[in-house]
Parts: C-alpha cells; sequence; structure tokens
C-alpha cells in the first residue's frame, strides 16, 4: 500500500477510533529525492522492545535499497546511543529487482515503511526522546546517501492513529516466516556458488529470490532453473570469511506470485 494511502485512512479511522498518548515521532529529514522520519508506536514490552518504523518517502522515479543493496549501493543503516538504546533493529518488506544498466540491485522503488524494534535500556523511557542516525541511499540516475540525526519527539494525540497504523501496516507488509512448503533451502556449494531450492505454493507461478551478503559474505543476483513443480537458483558466491560465522545464516528472501517468505540458509 502507498504511504498516502495509508495516512489518509488512517486519517479517516481518526474520527472512529480512540487516541493513544503512546506514538511520537521525529521531524522530516528532506533530501533532493525525498524525505525520511521516525515514528514509534505503543509502550515497550516487558524485555524493553519499543516497536517503530522508518517512513521513507519518496518522489516520483526515485529508488531506495534493500537490506543488500548490490557492490555499489547503500543500504538502510541506524545507529544509536547504546547507553540509553541497547539495540535499533530494521526489518525490511519483499524488494523488487532492478537493472540500471551496469548492475542489478534488489530494493523499492516507490516509498517505503521499514519496521524498526528499538530494545531500550530502562524500558520506562516513553516513546517519545528516542534519538537515532540514519544513513540512507537515495537514487535516481545516480544514488545520493542520504546522512540525518533524527529524534522522536513529544508525543502528539492528535497524530496517534496515524502514527500506530503506519507501524501496523509496516510490519503487516513484512515477507511471512518460510515453511517447509514455501521456503528455500540449501541444496550444495562450492567455492565459487551455492545451489538453493525454493518450494513453493501450488498456485505459485513464478519465483525470485533476494539473498543477503552479510557476515562477511557477498553474493551475486540468483539464477532461477525452474522444473518439477521446484525452482532451483544457482547463487554467485563473490566473496566468503575466512572462517564461517557463528550467527544464525545467510538472510533470505523469496518472493512468488502468491506472496514473501523471509528466513535463514546455513552459510555456504
Amino acid at each position: 500500500m502507498r504511504i498516502t494511502s495509508v495516512i489518509a485512512a488512517a486519517s479517516l479511522a481518526a474520527f472512529a477510533a480512540p487516541l493513544s498518548a503512546y506514538a511520537a515521532s521525529s521531524g522530516w529529514h528532506d533530501s533532493e529525492g525525498g524525505r525520511i522520519r521516525l515514528v514509534t508506536a505503543g509502550q515497550p514490552d516487558a524485555s524493553g522492545q519499543l516497536n517503530g518504523v522508518l517512513q521513507i518517502d519518496l518522489k516520483p522515479g526515485w529508488k531506495t535499497y534493500w537490506r543488500d543493496p548490490g557492490d555499489s549501493g547503500v543500504p538502510p543503516q541506524i545507529a544509536v546511543d547504546e547507553e540509553r538504546i541497547r539495540e535499533a533493529k530494521l526489518a525490511f518488506p519483499a524488494p523488487v529487482r532492478h537493472d540500471d544498466g551496469y548492475s542489478e540491485w534488489a530494493g523499492y522503488d516507490r516509498s517505503v515503511l521499514l519496521p524498526v524494534s528499538f530494545t531500550l535500556a530502562d524500558k520506562t523511557l516513553p516513546a517519545s526522546g528516542i534519538a537515532a542516525t540514519v544513513l540512507v541511499g537515495i537514487c535516481e540516475k545516480i544514488c545520493i546517501p542520504v546522512h540525518a540525526d533524527l529524534v522522536v519527539e513529544a508525543e502528539n494525540p492528535a497524530h496517534a492513529v496515524i502514527e500506530e497504523a503506519l507501524v501496523r501496516n509496516a510490519q503487516a507488509a513484512l515477507p511471512g516466516p518460510a515453511t517447509p512448503a514455501f521456503g528455500a533451502s540449501l541444496a550444495g556449494s562450492h567455492r565459487t556458488a551455492m545451489t538453493v531450492t525454493a518450494s513453493l505454493p501450488q498456485a505459485a507461478q513464478s519465483a525470485e529470490l533476494f539473498v543477503a551478503g552479510e557476515d562477511g559474505y557477498a553474493f551475486g543476483t540468483p539464477v532461477a532453473k525452474p522444473g518439477d513443480g521446484k525452482f532451483t537458483f544457482e547463487v554467485p558466491v563473490l566473496s566468503r570469511p575466512a572462517e564461517k560465522p557463528s550467527g544464525e545464516g545467510v538472510h533470505y528472501t523469496l518472493t512468488s506470485s502468491t506472496g514473501a517468505v523471509s528466513g535463514f540458509l546455513p552459510y555456504p
């Protein structure tokens, strides 16, 4: 859903829904190709986690990147004061593959909402007062790094329904968790490539795999080889760490004509 549609729907809902005192936002940071801001909604849970969203409002014809932007892009990044906020973690809706003539990359060609989970050192902190440094790449013919220091301001009950709707819609737009019936698995690997098999719902007519180069790995664009109700992807491994990391694995998002899921592949 376009951000403008979300805001319009949320504005109408304001007349029928009670307002919350637990939603807040930063001011907009403007750039040549669009603008960005942070929004939080609700209260921290028992573990100190507070839900929010990084709102990237793009002008027509401009684009921004997924978590892995390819070999020449700028992935969205967020940094916080770790004394007050132990962690700020971005999540990503399913991207689209783009080819600008000299490279292929994954990202978004329209305004996008990136969910953020803030883990507060003190769970009694209010939704306001959250400060973060954000870096995103916003691109037309060339990519412009947009650097912004954003501070979530005091709660504004007049905007609470809109801000809460933005956070809910951002979370609802995320890919679902991968399952054996709809997901990807590592079928084999060697030094320069890995083979990934995707299981798809019966109604799916197409599929695309996005693999994030993280933890010292870099991957090329997966090449699909459909057959027998499954899709097999050859994924170029462009670089790898000297030793396998100990994390969850390689993050992937699998999209199809029936929806999208995300999960982790074993490190190749």
